[in-house]
């Protein structure tokens, strides 16, 4: 059996990974703090190490990875890490740390779990459903509401934050409502639903009078009547209806209750840290880069498709997105665009436009991403403008991936310095 290594992984998001690695036959060990992390790396020696960052990147968490880097044994052991958002240059140096993927806050878990998958080279089964899950507390009332369909791995999800939003919060007698009226349901989504209640009523110190469930479908309230195990859980068509039964009565009798909830309820509170990965699947985000872990973003400028092909396939090694520009022309469209890259490898000797126009061009227009000359051009005369113009290495064609590799990181590395 597989193992997969997580170190310092809250309990929402540890328990979640725990139970959906487990469907696919993978065991999860969990690992906390420094010397228990290395002692497990270098004994376990895991097929992927997880570790995830809460507030940043600490000198402990580079410590250990280069550790890490240090050791014969667990050096090429692949690396996940989940962090706050840090500037692309500081991701990029984590390559040499073995770091194949680097994901931000809220993990987007189909991606994931796809990026799991392709290093422990198993496919994994994931439920695409379209779903949007919030999940909000305010007092002892915790509201969540779930839209579009039910997928069931938010669904798993549930259980896991509801329990560690009463342990953070320490509530005493907590509440909730759960919104389904987005939802059109009938009885081919009765297994769903099932796993949606058995994971809501999940944690015992959540008594099943104090949740309420609001749905506008017949459906709902005839399975919850049906089952036993969900007896005292409410089910009504009308929002008031629910928070007259759950809002206590000490408000002022003239408050309007649908105000009190616009106003005191139904706000998340924003500031309030409830701990572990945050839930999302499948959204868009501005940065598709940090939604899928993406290190680097690399464009390769060479008129040669092979040449553009094997340095593709050496980047996708350690997670680079790799853009391919077959002209001078494209690429320099591209760059006056606005497109950014992390590092651009560029051949010399290109059909429409000599590598050293290029160099010029992005001089002109401020680019100041790090560039490598790959080319079988010799003239010194050549290499040397092409230093003189920002190139910061030159490697001569052909190169095995293993030393084009070890050069960029080099690169990078000093350009974040």
């Amino acid at each position: 059996m597989k193992e997969v290594l997580l170190i310092d992984g809250s309990h929402l998001f540890r328990e979640f990974l725990k139970e959906k690695l487990a469907e696919e036959q993978v065991h999860l060990e969990n690992a906390t703090g420094n010397r228990d992390a290395y002692t497990k790396i270098i004994t376990m020696l895991p097929s992927l190490i997880i570790i995830e960052a809460n507030d940043s990147l600490n000198s402990d968490i580079m410590d250990l990875l280069e550790k890490k880097r240090n050791d014969p044994n667990a050096r090429r052991k692949p690396v996940i890490l989940i962090g706050p958002t840090i500037e692309r240059s500081k991701a990029a140096t984590l390559v040499e740390y073995g770091v194949v993927k680097y994901f931000t806050k809220p993990i987007r878990f189909d991606v994931f779990f796809e990026a799991i998958g392709s290093i422990l080279r198993q496919s994994f089964s994931f439920d695409e459903t379209p779903c949007i899950l919030d999940i909000h507390i305010n007092g002892n009332l915790i509201f969540v509401e779930i839209a579009r369909g039910l997928n069931r791995e938010k669904l798993f999800l549930i259980k896991y934050k509801i329990s560690e939003i009463i342990t953070l919060h320490k509530l005493v007698n907590p509440k909730v409502i759960l919104m389904l009226t987005n939802l059109q349901l009938s009885f081919v989504d009765g297994a769903n639903l099932e796993l949606l209640f058995d994971n809501i009523t999940a944690d015992e110190r959540l008594s099943k009078r104090n949740i309420k469930v609001l749905s506008l479908d017949d459906f709902v309230a005839d399975l919850i009547e049906g089952h036993p195990q969900y007896h005292g859980i409410e089910v009504a068509h009308n929002l008031q209806h629910i928070l007259n039964s759950l809002v206590d009565g000490s408000r002022s009798s003239g408050t309007n209750i649908t105000d009190f909830v616009s106003d005191k309820i139904l706000m998340s509170e924003k500031g309030t840290d409830d701990g572990g990965a945050e839930i999302r699947f499948g959204e868009q985000t501005k940065d598709t880069s940090a939604s899928t872990g993406n290190l680097l973003k690399i464009a390769i400028v060479d008129d040669d498709v092979i040449v553009r092909k094997i340095l593709q396939s050496t980047f996708s090694a350690i997670s680079g997105d790799c853009s391919l520009y077959q002209n001078g022309t494209e690429f320099v469209k591209a760059i006056i665009s606005g497109q950014k890259f992390d590092l651009i490898i560029l051949d010399l000797y290109i059909n429409d436009m000599d590598g050293l126009s290029i160099l010029r061009t992005l001089q002109k227009h401020n680019v100041m991403t790090p560039v490598i000359i790959y080319s079988q051009a010799t003239q010194r005369e050549m290499i040397f403008q092409a230093m003189s113009l920002g190139a910061k290495d030159f490697i001569e064609k052909p190169k095995k991936p293993e030393e084009i590799l070890r050069r960029a990181v080099k690169v990078l590395h000093s350009s974040a310095s």
